[in-house]
């Protein structure tokens, strides 16, 4: 039975068109929507991440850039931020027992900033009212009261000292060294030599009483840092009763401005007692401003560092008009610093000191009560920034540690705030390969993570689908203000999206490249000062990115052209055939044709791959020639050892080879050389094969076609021109417009195969034969020939290894 050779594709099956009236009627049925089209999966996952109540159900959002997933995380995230219940505001105060041991403090919305700003109010009021009250003439009065009533205590007693050693002829005199006794006579110091003349029981009485009130004059001076103290203390509850006046006035006053909050009620208890304690910093603060050269008032007291012990650190504040809605916090920089937040140092006498008030936010601090969108592969880049987010996620708090301090770069006065509690859900943006990655290595990862927001690449090409994309390419060109789309216009660009999904049944969700076309259109369109973005528009943009980054593939196409590369578009070779490739530059892929060639011998069953000799051919492509071989002594002369000797090459290649779509151009190559029948050269071949012969789809099916489209084109299409692809890539084609038109005209080809037999009948228009009942192949077949040929080599080798050593057959072709 004779097989029936394929036939070429009609114009219709190399790619599909949209059609403006059929778009225009699905818009109209589908309404005004306008959203995300065919990624049902992903903004399902993402929803649930966002509703649901348990912590640890954070996200991670993967799939390829430019499908729109990072904006619809923002719109979900920002329109489901204003059901959640408000955050907390947080701030730093001063702990007055441990200083390097800030407070935090959880306030209600809004009451952060309304706090720091009336501490501020009270610092500078007190700032003008203490040193005023410590100046006026109450206060001068009951101070010198104290001052005269210590000073009189004081000297009564020396007073009474004096009287008593006067009355038995003692004198207190001063001498450098301090105050001493000193026996008298008729009102005169006895002097030394006149006391040693004195009878010895009258001067055993003077040392007695020297001694006695040399006693009790030391007990009189020790009592005085006694009354010292006594009278600082006075001095001392003096102030504090003073500034307690003054200081519990207006603390009061700021209770009524901050209401009952009993957090707020007992951080202002602490400073009250604290001011209280410490009235000279006002006093000092004061005495510091009027010596300068403008000795006005304390307008902004609180912006002196003495007064900074009784500021307040706004860690995260809600405005007044944002009660009620979540943050959504996208944070492009993750660094440890700007995830967790920092404590920053100055510069004091050669010295790095910091407070409280140095103590600065980061993204988890912004985005707490709400959401924090991070880009993966970032996190994962930045020093420590993966372990500080997984920690405050799994502790549900954020602790600020230095990170200097951390690395051991320098030792210096650091902190140790409170814990601020966490409540975020934590949304990472990345690529599959970085999540599988994230799953294998990370064994926390998953623990953290438990929703993954997968985005599609691609949907299928329906009315439905079409009229979801036109509504989202028309909102986009609306909210960039672009000049609107004609409905022509629309469909080249929706066609354009399947030749991106490499797919005519599919779409691409890929919106990155397709919007790109869209404002390159719309540039061309407002110079040419229409009121839309017309067809043609879209056309020339395509035409233009494939001009900018065509410079590679014009220079092969010019080689081939002159015949710097051969390449044969007319004519038969035996062991000769035209592959196909796929080169890639900076995005941009266009096809290329190879020459490929085979040659066979006798020999010990080896099949060399050239490629794979010389290290430039990849895994795949060596498995596909692995696969070769398979096929070639699983099919021909089974009952015979395998005695062949084969080389593949691609001819004038000078890089590397990587894929296994050339495998059946291949195999082809080899049956010619066998069978000694010559191929076609006006035909090109693409696909890879499996053991059983048959025919498996490849990438690139359009630029290769395309690529060696170009090269018949450049030479004269001659009608007999095609190209052979495997038929489970018809559904892929979506081939540029000049391509179709010469099929339309019939001086171009497009054929589908199935099987390896299919393409050998094809390139060598003789039949390739099926094996029959008897078990043989009909005689004149290619597979016949095939077959008799390695017969052939078996029956040689067998000979040779009777006969003994000798010189090898020479090489047949």
């Amino acid at each position: 039975m004779v097989s029936k050779v394929p036939e070429p594709l009609p114009v219709e099956r190399l790619g599909r068109r949209c059609d403006p009236k059929v778009l225009a009627r699905a818009a109209a049925a589908k309404g005004g929507e306008s959203g995300l089209v065919g990624q049902e999966r992903g903004l399902s996952a993402l929803r649930l991440a966002v509703e649901i109540r348990h912590n640890d159900f954070n996200l991670f959002v993967l799939g390829p850039q430019g499908t729109g997933r990072r904006t619809a995380v923002e719109n979900i995230l920002r329109k489901h931020a204003s059901t959640r219940k408000p955050s907390e505001d947080w701030v730093y105060v001063n702990n007055f027992d441990d200083p390097h041991k800030p407070v935090v403090l959880g306030l209600p919305p809004g009451a952060a900033d309304k706090l720091r700003d009336e501490m501020a109010r009270v610092v500078d009021d007190l700032a003008n009212d203490i040193p005023a009250l410590f100046e006026s003439e109450e206060y001068q009065t009951q101070r010198r009261a104290i001052d005269e009533e210590f000073g009189e205590r004081q000297e009564q007693a020396m007073a009474d000292f004096t009287s008593r050693a006067r009355a038995e002829d003692i004198a207190l005199i001063r001498t450098p060294m301090g105050f001493m006794v000193a026996a008298t006579r008729n009102g005169e110091v006895v002097k030394t030599e006149d006391f040693k003349k004195l009878p010895e029981a009258e001067q055993d009485v003077i040392e007695e009483k020297i001694a006695r009130f040399q006693a009790e004059l030391s007990e009189v001076l020790s009592n005085g840092p006694k009354l010292e103290r006594e009278h600082r203390i006075r001095i001392e509850a003096l102030n504090a009763e003073m500034a307690g006046r003054v200081v519990s006035s207006r603390i009061d006053e700021a209770r009524e401005v901050l209401g009952d909050t009993k957090v707020v009620a007992d951080f202002l208890t602490r400073v009250h007692d604290d001011m209280i304690e410490n009235p000279e910093l006002f006093l000092q603060a004061a005495a510091q401003k009027s010596n300068g050269p403008f000795p006005e008032a304390l307008g902004k007291a609180h912006l002196e560092p003495v007064f900074r012990r009784y500021m307040v650190n706004v860690m995260v504040a809600h405005s007044a008009d944002a009660k009620g809605v979540a943050p959504v916090v996208v944070e492009d920089l993750p660094t440890f610093d700007r995830l967790v937040g920092r404590i920053e140092h100055i510069s004091q006498m050669g010295s790095l000191v910091t407070d409280f008030t140095l103590i600065r936010p980061g993204a988890l601090h912004r985005a707490n009560g709400g959401y924090l969108v991070l880009d993966a592969r970032r996190v994962l880049s930045e020093p420590y920034a993966w372990d500080a987010l997984k920690r405050s996620i799994k502790e549900r708090a954020i602790k600020i540690t230095s990170l200097a301090e951390r690395m051991s770069l320098f030792s210096t006065t650091s902190l140790e705030p409170d814990s601020i509690p966490l409540d975020v859900r934590v949304v990472l943006v990345g690529d599959r390969f970085l999540h599988e990655l994230l799953v294998m290595l990370d064994p926390d990862f998953q623990e953290l993570f438990k929703v993954q927001a997968d985005f599609e690449e691609s949907v299928v090409r329906n009315d439905e689908t079409l009229a979801g994309m036109s509504l989202l390419l028309r909102h986009y060109a609306e909210k960039e203000e672009l000049l609107p789309l004609a409905d022509d216009a629309l469909a080249r660009l929706l066609d354009e999206a399947t030749r991106i999904a490499e797919d005519a049944t599919k779409l691409s969700l890929r919106l990155s490249p397709v919007t790109d076309i869209l404002r390159e259109a719309e540039h061309y369109a407002r110079a040419e000062s229409v009121a839309e973005v017309r067809r043609q528009d879209i056309e020339r943009a395509v035409e233009e990115q494939d001009r900018r980054a065509s410079r590679v593939r014009d220079r092969v196409q010019e080689s081939i052209a002159r015949r710097t590369v051969m390449i044969d578009t007319e004519g038969r070779k035996v062991g000769q055939i035209n592959g196909l490739s796929v080169h890639e530059m900076g995005g941009f892929r266009f096809g290329r044709p190879s020459r490929i060639t085979a040659r066979v011998r006798m020999g010990t069953g080896k099949l060399i791959d050239i490629e794979r000799e010389v290290e430039l051919g990849g895994p795949l492509h060596s498995k596909g020639v692995m696969i070769l071989s398979g096929y070639l002594t699983s099919t021909y002369a089974l009952d015979v050892p395998f005695s062949l000797h084969a080389s593949l090459v691609f001819e004038q290649s000078y890089g590397g080879i990587e894929g296994d779509s050339a495998s059946c151009a291949e195999l082809v190559a080899l049956l010619s050389a066998l069978s000694q029948k010559d191929v076609r050269q006006d035909m090109a071949m693409t696909g890879s094969v499996n053991q059983l012969g048959e025919v498996q789809a490849i990438g690139g099916v359009n630029e290769k076609i395309e690529g060696f489209f170009d090269i018949c084109a450049e030479r004269g299409l001659t009608g007999a021109q095609a190209v052979i692809i495997p038929a489970a890539n018809v559904d892929h084609l979506m081939l540029r417009d000049r391509v179709m038109e010469a099929v339309a005209a019939g001086r171009f080809g497009i054929i589908p195969v199935s099987t390896v037999d299919e393409a050998v009948e094809l390139l060598t228009g003789v039949p390739a034969g099926k094996r029959g009942a008897d078990g043989n192949f009909p005689d004149g077949s290619v597979n016949k020939l095939v077959e008799a040929r390695l017969r052939e080599f078996a029956q040689v080798r067998k000979s040779f290894a009777s006969r003994g050593p000798a010189p090898e057959a020479g090489e047949h072709t």
